[in-house]
């Protein structure tokens, strides 16, 4: 369930708490061989479903940048941030890839409200979103997500 926020203001109260989850979304060979394309990053590990058989994972896996690429459909389920003319992604602080993301893999987002602090118009959050696998004990994925809010 997303975690609804009425202003940017209300964000600093929260700092420090689990925001909530994304729903779950399957991982299929279609996704991957799409982002491939877009990336021009065809390695076997990701798009040869012959080959990774006989792999160090046993079958295909997702890119890194695509599980993190994923962060961006996930915020928005668990944070809804409303009274802004405009909300800015500014980036991430601190990325890692704990664990692979084979294909066929149900992943979704969780979010933590890291830290608020009030920038020249506005309020910036960092949110820590860590992709989890179903089924898995370690992440696929923790960001550090940068985001600004600007007042309506």
């Amino acid at each position: 369930m997303t975690r609804v926020f009425k202003h940017p203001a209300d964000l600093k109260a929260a700092q420090g708490e689990q925001l909530g989850c994304s729903d779950w979304l399957e991982i299929d060979q279609n996704r991957i061989n799409l982002f491939a394309d877009a990336t021009g990053d065809h390695q076997w590990i990701h798009v040869d479903p012959e080959r990774a058989k006989d792999g160090p994972f046993g079958k295909c896996i997702a890119h890194g940048y695509l599980t993190l690429s994923l962060v961006n459909l996930f915020l928005p389920q668990i944070i809804d941030v409303q009274g802004i003319s405009m909300g800015v992604n500014v980036g991430c602080e601190k990325i890692r890839f704990p664990s692979p993301v084979p294909v066929g893999s149900r992943v979704r987002g969780c979010g933590e409200l890291v830290s608020v602090e009030e920038v020249k118009g506005g309020v910036q959050s960092v949110v820590r979103v860590t992709v989890e696998i179903e089924g898995q004990d370690k992440p696929a994925c923790v960001a550090d997500t940068i985001s600004r809010y600007f007042p309506a």
